[in-house]
């Protein structure tokens, strides 16, 4: 079993930063591909990035490309989203999730462990 524990959310204006991270029991963190999601008030939850087990490999959601970035640091069991120029739609519930599977995939589907979730609030 794996517990995921986001933190780094908040309240902040447009145009402003936050980093995300998410950390992560269990010895096997390092074979996992994690990715960042996320869900707005009565939308469904989707896509924001994600990262391969090895960080070779990321993709992110066209709504964010450029301006959020995805990494991770294996020796800390930890994946971290770094969020800049952050607009209001960019208000939702972001979750840390991860794949067995070791590859980044962008299909919700394909995670296995999720966590609780952190509020992001951008303020116009």
């Amino acid at each position: 079993q794996v517990q995921l524990i986001e933190s780094g959310g908040g309240l902040v204006q447009a145009g402003a930063s936050l980093r995300l991270s998410c950390a992560a029991s269990g010895r096997t963190f390092r074979n996992y591909a994690m990715g960042w999601f996320r869900q707005a008030p009565g939308k469904e939850r989707e896509f924001v990035a994600t990262i391969s087990w090895s960080g070779g490999d990321t993709y992110y959601a066209d709504s964010v490309k450029g301006r959020f970035t995805i990494s991770r640091s294996n020796a800390k069991n930890t994946v971290y989203l770094q969020m800049n120029s952050l607009k209001p739609e960019d208000t939702a519930v972001y979750y840390c999730a991860a794949s067995t599977s070791g590859i980044a995939t962008m299909d919700r589907a394909g995670y296995d462990y999720w966590g609780q979730g952190t509020q992001v609030t951008v303020s116009s």
